[in-house]
């Protein structure tokens, strides 16, 4: 998106403000789905919790996708936005059996993650279709906190229980009609996922009636020029003929499926603050904005390093900030980066901030959370409001004392 247009939604709709561009979803959509156009079925579920909101929910329904769910609500959102149930994936996990049961009833497809619900599930509910994930003991993400195929990981059934499974499935009658593995988010070396494939393959081949393989996602965006991203097309082109091998040996074509979230929305997305004071330091240049790790978190969670940009002065002299909130503790979103010149009032540009962004955000120190837009049709639709002091305390009880 152009500086000019997002410095005209904060005119608009102030800042802090979130905005997410329709167009970059769409395209990374179609990017994906290209790259898997020799697949008769291919099913992209989006990964809800990246960017939860129900206009967003509604525009993926718009371009043709399913949606991968992890809670109870995030399955009532896709229902609320008007998809099908079969349209629709539960992936959870350390869930209670009574939330997995409650699903089932919305009619959605229940993917489950542990040996003892599984069992408990298929004894009660022999007739629901059920698909296992499968943890492939494979090391893959770009942070430890989304590496969750490896051997330690608390998700899916590990590889070697497999003749548990079976023997659940012998004694219990149930019908296992998908096989799922996620190994982690930002792969970068598509060899590490296709050695992965092969085990979901191996994997599936002990169960007859499956309607499909489901492949997670994790995807790697860049996150700044020259940063490496995962080559789709490529991956596209050597997992499609696996994929076709396994199917013709299967006997017959079932549906490929992944589930991606920051693939389609992070590069969609805008973070816009404005710079609140310059402080220099005797060592540092420290621009302090109008928000916190209460809005974006990922660059302390997670290490993320999101390219900022000053929209307010796009062509100036380079300078080093480092840009911080105004949280009462460390919230720090760079150190020393090059930023072209900032003065006091100017409207700074976090990108990739569509994915985990603003599904993070919190009322920490009771500030409120921000407003979200959606660039779409060439106009800037207003998707959630900004909080409100009325919304801090929604639900708070004020007791007598």
């Amino acid at each position: 998106m152009k500086n000019e247009t997002l410095l005209k939604i904060t005119k608009e709709f102030g800042n802090p403000v979130y905005v997410y561009d329709s167009n970059k979803i769409e395209a990374q959509y179609n990017r994906l789905t290209s790259a898997f156009n020799k697949v008769k079925q291919l099913k992209i579920n989006y990964a809800v919790k990246a960017l939860s909101n129900i206009s967003v929910l509604k525009f993926m329904k718009k371009l043709g996708a399913g949606l991968d769910t992890v809670s109870i609500q995030e399955v009532k959102l896709g229902l609320a936005a008007d998809f099908n149930p079969q349209n629709i994936i539960y992936t959870p996990n350390g869930v209670s059996i009574e939330e997995i049961e409650a699903v089932a009833k919305f009619g959605v497809q229940i993917n489950i993650d542990n040996l003892s619900i599984l069992e408990q599930f298929g004894t009660k509910h022999p007739n629901i279709p059920v698909c296992v994930r499968i943890n492939p003991h494979v090391m893959a993400g770009g942070n430890t906190n989304i590496s969750v195929g490896h051997i330690d990981s608390k998700f899916g059934i590990s590889i070697h229980q497999i003749p548990h499974i079976l023997r659940i499935v012998e004694n219990t009658g149930m019908h296992i009609n998908g096989i799922h593995m996620h190994t982690g988010s930002d792969i970068l070396d598509i060899d590490v996922f296709l050695y992965a494939s092969e085990i979901l393959f191996d994997t599936a081949k002990n169960f007859k009636n499956l309607d499909f393989i489901d492949f997670g996602s994790g995807f790697k965006v860049p996150y700044k020029a020259g940063d490496i991203e995962t080559d789709i097309e490529e991956f596209g082109r050597k997992l499609t003929a696996r994929f076709k091998t396994f199917c013709k040996n299967y006997g017959r074509e079932i549906t490929l499926s992944f589930e991606p979230g920051k693939f389609l929305v992070s590069e969609a997305g805008y973070f816009l603050t404005k710079v609140n004071a310059i402080k220099q330091t005797t060592s540092t240049v420290f621009a302090q904005i109008d928000s916190g790790f209460n809005h974006f978190i990922r660059p302390m969670l997670y290490g993320a390093q999101h390219e900022i940009i000053n929209i307010s002065n796009p062509k100036g002299k380079q300078r080093f900030y480092s840009v911080v909130g105004y949280i009462c503790e460390t919230d720090t979103f760079a150190n020393n980066r090059r930023i072209t010149e900032i003065n006091e009032g100017d409207i700074l540009a976090f990108k990739n901030a569509g994915a985990y962004c603003f599904t993070m955000a919190s009322n920490y120190n009771s500030r409120y959370r921000p407003a979200e837009v959606l660039w779409y049709n060439d106009k800037a639709h207003l998707i959630r409001k900004r909080e409100t002091f009325d919304d801090l305390l929604n639900n708070q009880i004020e007791i007598v004392l």
